[in-house]
């Protein structure tokens, strides 16, 4: 493999919709990035995207990428193969861009952490807000109230029609098209939880190191069985309580709902990323406001390819990392089975200390 100072070789393993929006033009972008390797299922999509960026080889079977001479791997196929696939890259030497969630299984999710840290490259999530100028604030104020003892976490979108069948209009004029059983099929990690409310869990996780105990769910499901919307309460390790939520229900024309908020023996924080506000309340009415530009907050996901290269040449931090993934698929499987068996709690077994800095 090339040395962190000669050129990035990337693959893209899963090259679907997504990857070929943000991924692929996030590296091609990058003049320290030699696009590699791309596979995807349908010889004529994987023909279009290898010609359209320049791609040295192109492949259906990922696993013939892997005698390929690449130093970072993007794993953006669905979720429920990217275990696999994100072990077997970092097994191999690569640093990995796995797309969230990291994986549905909370074992595999901790297996992929302690594979990361054996072999000595960085597993980052793709988590876009972590990446966002001036979110990690909240983190230094999550310092000054004390031990914190409740979390309100919320997350709503303007994704009725991807998970209850209606159409992708809004992604017509784009050549490669998603794929609705990423989306909707029960046993590939499809429905809200999985599909938008690890984002917001992405953002608690990587701010505190707060890691859920026990689980208490409810769903909202469509006809095909996926959750629409999400109820949970949750116990945390520390014995703090929270209460998770999530909703496809934004209209459309609306942007991202995401509020946390964290309550302290000593204070609270709030972060609105809606409305862009950052807020510490401490007692005796002292209050600090973040000063946040406006559209800073805007989502996208350019942050963690990025990341990714800077890594791969020695530069930056990982502000995604395996971690927080794990602990995020953990929730997130818990409130899926909860909801599933009616509200019954889900115990997280504690196998493995939350953090891996």
């Amino acid at each position: 493999m090339s040395s962190s100072k000669g050129p990035v070789r990337a693959a893209i393993i899963g090259a679907g919709h997504f990857a070929y929006r943000m991924h692929i033009p996030i590296l091609a972008a990058r003049p320290e990035v030699v696009l590699d390797s791309v596979c995807r299922l349908g010889r004529t999509e994987l023909d279009l995207i290898a010609e359209e960026f320049g791609f040295a080889f192109a492949t259906e079977d990922w696993r013939e990428v892997l005698s390929r001479d690449i130093d970072i791997a993007v794993i953006s196929s669905p979720h429920h193969l990217h275990y696999e696939q994100a072990k077997a890259f970092l097994e191999k030497g690569c640093h990995v861009l796995v797309e969230k969630p990291m994986c549905l299984d909370p074992g595999q999710a901790w297996d992929l952490v302690q594979v990361a840290d054996a072999s000595g490259r960085e597993l980052l999530v793709a988590y876009g807000w972590n990446y966002k100028p001036g979110l990690d604030e909240m983190r230094e104020m999550v310092a000054e109230i004390g031990e914190i003892e409740h979390v309100v976490c919320h997350m709503a979108s303007f994704t009725r029609s991807i998970f209850s069948g209606g159409t992708l209009s809004n992604w017509a004029h784009i050549a490669i098209q998603p794929d609705r059983s990423t989306w909707e099929a029960p046993d590939q990690g499809g429905g809200y939880a999985y599909g938008q409310l690890s984002h917001a869990l992405g953002i608690l996780y990587w701010l505190t190191d707060l890691r859920a105990a026990s689980v208490q769910s409810m769903l909202f499901e469509a006809p095909t069985e996926i959750d629409l919307h999400d109820a949970a309460a949750v116990r945390f390790a520390n014995g703090a309580t929270g209460v998770f939520s999530g909703s496809c229900g934004v209209p459309n024309g609306h942007g991202f709902e995401v509020d946390i908020r964290i309550y302290g023996s000593n204070g609270s924080v709030l972060l609105d990323i809606e409305t862009e506000r950052l807020v510490l309340k401490l007692p005796d009415g002292e209050a600090r406001v973040a000063q946040v530009p406006q559209g800073a907050w805007t989502y996208s996901c350019d942050g963690p390819p990025a990341r990714l290269v800077d890594i791969a040449l020695g530069q930056g931090r990982n502000e995604s990392p395996g971690h927080v993934g794990a602990r995020a698929v953990e929730t997130l499987h818990a409130i899926v089975a909860s909801g599933k068996a009616r509200g019954a709690e889900q115990i997280i077994t504690q196998t493995r200390k939350a953090a891996a800095e």
